[in-house]
């Protein structure tokens, strides 16, 4: 892979077990970009974002993420490459028995972290970025929808990674708050890192203007950057 690129797909099929739900996928994507992945439900986004995090294994096709050939991963790999991976669901699936602090004091822990003023300090640095610096000591409950999207946006900053795969993350919440997510996104983005977006909301997509990639007929696409996209056959 070149220096920039965090993603490079060639000539790859991605299989749900026996099922073949993409083919021919060819993709690059460079550290810094925004990119959309839109399509039906069922059309192979979620498939994609499971074959990047190694959840869904490759055979056929070339493949690499964050440094790490897909094609010939080994199992004990895969933690390091998930590392280098933020994922932001769609349903937050915080821990809801312990506090928005220690939510990210688990994922630390888990991921190797021992020096506890460094995990502290990196709870702190994450939480700042969202905006929730002063709220580590509430309880998932406690927090509004827009909140919690952005502890989970803080948990897949914690290990500094690469790449943010986001599912959907504004599914669940109301067009103020689902703009003012895109917008932390995005500035994620133009940090450095790339993002890439699975959605249906084509009011934001419209919105906030960024590459996108349409998924349909068991393959991928490009959209021509400015052309407007018909949506009246991608229902939400």
């Amino acid at each position: 892979m070149a220096l920039d690129t965090v993603i490079r797909f060639k000539d790859a099929s991605i299989y749900q077990k026996d099922n073949l739900i993409l083919s021919k996928v060819n993709l690059t994507i460079e550290k810094g970009e925004f990119v959309y992945l839109i399509g039906r439900v069922g059309s192979g986004k979620t498939s994609l974002i499971k074959t990047i995090n190694a959840e869904l294994p490759l055979t056929e096709g070339e493949a690499s993420v964050c440094g790490f050939n897909l094609n010939d991963i080994k199992r004990r790999q895969v933690p390091f490459l998930r590392r280098k991976l933020g994922i932001v669901f769609q349903d937050f699936q915080l821990l809801i028995d312990r506090s928005v602090h220690s939510n990210l004091a688990f994922v630390l822990t888990a991921t190797g972290w021992k020096d506890k003023k460094e995990i502290e300090n990196r709870i702190g640095e994450v939480l700042d970025k969202v905006g929730l610096g002063m709220k580590g000591y509430k309880m998932p409950h406690q927090l509004s929808g827009g909140e919690q999207q952005r502890v989970v946006i803080a948990r897949a900053l914690l290990n500094n990674p690469e790449v943010i795969l986001a599912d959907e993350p504004t599914g669940n919440l109301d067009p103020d708050t689902s703009a003012d997510i895109m917008k932390l996104l995005f500035e994620i983005s133009e940090a450095g890192r790339a993002v890439m977006m699975a959605t249906h909301n084509y009011t934001l997509l419209k919105r906030f203007n960024a590459r996108t990639i349409r998924f349909e007929k068991g393959g991928i696409s490009e959209v021509e950057q400015g052309k407007e996209i018909d949506f009246t056959d991608l229902p939400g």
